[in-house]
């Protein structure tokens, strides 16, 4: 049964805002919406404050997946998003914006500052951003600022290609990274925009995350080198969906994430050379992922308790290879879009550093007590 926020009937001393908030509670929930291999990762606080990173695909996407946020949005029993943080000017993580914002008021807008990859469809889209914008407050986001989240140590570590210098203070901040004198980083940025992401590092009691949006390995190696400067956490959204330009070994193996999710699409994300990494990662105990991935065949896939949402063309048998999409041209149909039903997964975190995370398509869920309790 839902708590309900406390209120007195019969007194001059009601005051509006609470209903503008969820119900309060002691866990910070946090839902990985599923936007078909974009972002949108939905946070809302014991105290009801929500923080949403990014609001998906735009285009004819855009309903579908502002419609998907509203129903975690619902979920959540809020009636405003707080803040929201656009992590960079791609249109798999603002392009829902417009159509979410319609449907619901947004307080406070983050992002990291002018479009660095001129694109017709985004710089169009910047034109009217600052009349969306316009109903609430504004925020360019630096390396090393802090959002006001009530509850929350809300840490932003990247913004427009630059990132912190200094390590944060948590567990394993500030120590030395081995993998820094083993490897390289991947030069692919696929668009300059993604290395410009707003990344985040969340901390509620003993708990901590990272949210680092598409952040590529060219930025993750002056972030995470020669020190790890973010340390060790719980969570951790795999970074640009799982691809290999982004989650080097000296981001991944350096956070030591006990849990990751995959923010994947079917035919995006999850490619055999960033799964690998992720899989070898010391401590990882499970990987969730939004979708099932057809191009990590069946060495770098979960057991479907773990993923949210099945691909729409089902095979009668599991490919063993990845498969390779086909690239898109005049006599190549496109892939099927999964504009039905979708599930998101979703984590309940508790200060003393207990979180428990569910799919909600099979209702599967796991807990993870504090690290060094059995």
């Amino acid at each position: 049964m839902r708590k309900f926020i406390p209120f007195v009937l019969g007194t001059l001393l009601f005051v509006a805002a609470p209903l503008a908030r969820a119900q309060s509670g002691k866990t910070l929930n946090i839902y990985v919406v599923d936007v078909e291999g974009g972002n949108a990762t939905l946070f809302v606080t014991p105290s009801g404050e929500s923080v949403l990173i990014d609001t998906g695909n735009g285009g004819a996407a855009a309903p579908r997946d502002a419609g998907r946020i509203m129903e975690a949005v619902k979920d959540a029993g809020l009636t405003q998003i707080d803040t929201l943080i656009t992590t960079h000017w791609h249109g798999d993580h603002f392009g829902g914006m417009a159509e979410l914002a319609s449907r619901i008021p947004i307080k406070t807008f983050v992002d990291h500052g002018p479009n660095m990859q001129p694109n017709p469809v985004v710089d169009a889209f910047l034109q009217t951003y600052p009349e969306i914008y316009s109903k609430g407050k504004h925020m360019v986001a630096k390396p090393g600022d802090k959002l006001a989240v009530a509850g929350l140590d809300w840490q932003l570590v990247s913004s427009a290609g630059e990132v912190i210098t200094k390590p944060l203070a948590g567990p394993g901040a500030g120590a030395p990274n081995p993998a820094c004198d083993t490897t390289k980083p991947n030069p692919d940025e696929g668009g300059v925009e993604n290395s410009m992401s707003v990344g985040s590092v969340i901390t509620f009691g003993k708990f901590r995350m990272a949210h680092l949006g598409d952040l590529t390995q060219v930025k993750e190696f002056p972030l995470m080198c020669p020190m790890n400067r973010i340390g060790t956490v719980d969570l951790w959204v795999v970074s640009h969906h799982g691809q290999p330009m982004s989650n080097s070994q000296v981001l991944v193996h350096a956070l030591r994430p006990r849990v990751a999710i995959l923010n994947n699409g079917t035919r995006k994300g999850g490619q055999p050379a960033a799964m690998q990494v992720i899989f070898s990662s010391p401590g990882l105990e499970d990987l969730w992922q939004l979708h099932f991935s057809l191009l990590s065949g069946q060495e770098y896939t979960q057991p479907g308790l773990f993923i949210a949402n099945t691909i729409d063309e089902q095979p009668e048998t599991m490919p063993i290879a990845p498969m390779a999409a086909p690239a898109p041209g005049p006599n190549v149909p496109p892939p099927p879009a999964h504009n039905g039903k979708s599930y998101w997964v979703k984590v309940s975190a508790q200060a003393d550093g207990t979180f428990t995370v569910t799919n909600t398509r099979n209702g599967f869920s796991k807990t993870y007590k504090p690290r060094g309790t059995s």
